[in-house]
């Protein structure tokens, strides 16, 4: 098995110290290492926000993408390059702001990709300004009296839109975030992981401590992640529970929903079969055309 420093890059991590990317980014490179994948089986493209420097720290063939569109360059890249296991690095105010259009349709759609969102719950390159999942009526630097909307519910939207693969981890249990990663990354599919990542400049509430007392695992309490409805109705359910004391609810990670029998939008593609420069060329007589625009 190769050693899991093997995919660090030999750039320094810049993430301020204690930050919760740090806890993603070893988890990567542990399931990558389990799955003994070579540097060209897979390829991450990175969204815009702290995430996004991982692009530094990391040995890939990737992408760094602008801010939102992650998602649909990624879909491109699986779809002309079947031989790639591509992986979607976004952040909350990233994937769930401006790209939330892409990310309710790559959902639907089901493109053989596995995405792992940063959820710190706060824009953190930016110094602390409001993201679409910070709680409400929180102060920020964007919001000092405090947040009116409610938070974005990524686990239930990508539900509700047919998601095939749905877990949620936290950045503070790397044995338990890599097995999701490990997971999520052997799935012929759309495989969401959104991951509480603690923000330790910008966001004092949502701290490490704070997920620790809160956190349970969904393989341990029994839940049936074959179905779709009874997942919905937890995600909602713990949607409501963000704000609670500890003592009065918990809220879930782990897989909320699983289904190994949805065929991926690459399968539906015969195309999308083998990688696009080994695809036979289609010589076409275009005369005709151009002589119309003459």
């Amino acid at each position: 098995m190769p050693e899991v420093k093997e995919y660090a890059s030999p750039n320094k991590p810049t993430w301020c110290p204690g930050c919760g990317n740090y806890g993603m980014w070893e988890a990567l490179k542990r399931a990558l290492a389990q799955l003994e994948m070579d540097f060209t089986d897979y390829s991450i493209v990175w969204g815009i926000g702290c995430h996004g420097n991982g692009a530094d720290f990391t040995v890939t063939a990737g992408f760094h993408a602008l801010h939102g569109r992650a998602l649909p360059v990624a879909s491109a890249l699986s779809l002309v390059r079947p031989d790639l296991k591509v992986i979607v690095e976004m952040g909350d105010g990233d994937g769930y702001g401006l790209g939330m259009g892409h990310f309710a349709h790559a959902l639907r759609r089901n493109v053989d990709l596995t995405c792992i969102a940063h959820n710190n719950q706060v824009y953190g390159l930016t110094t602390g300004q409001a993201s679409p999942t910070t709680e409400h009526l929180i102060k920020t630097v964007s919001t000092p009296s405090g947040v009116l909307e409610q938070p974005a519910n990524p686990i239930g939207l990508a539900l509700s839109q047919g998601a095939p693969f749905v877990a949620r981890g936290f950045a503070g249990d790397i044995p338990h975030l890599t097995e999701l990663y490990r997971k999520a990354l052997s799935y012929p599919g759309f495989a969401l992981v959104d991951v509480f990542q603690p923000c330790v400049t910008w966001n004092k509430l949502n701290t490490f401590s704070w997920f620790r007392e809160r956190v349970y695992k969904l393989e341990e309490s029994g839940h049936d992640a074959s179905d779709r409805v009874a997942a919905l109705t937890l995600a909602m359910s713990a949607f409501d529970e963000m704000t609670c004391a500890p003592d009065e609810c918990q809220i879930p990670i782990g897989i909320f929903y699983f289904d190994a029998d949805v065929p991926s939008y690459n399968a539906g593609v015969p195309a999308a079969s083998t990688s696009a420069w080994k695809r036979a060329e289609r010589p076409r007589d275009i005369a005709a055309v151009i002589d119309t625009l003459r």
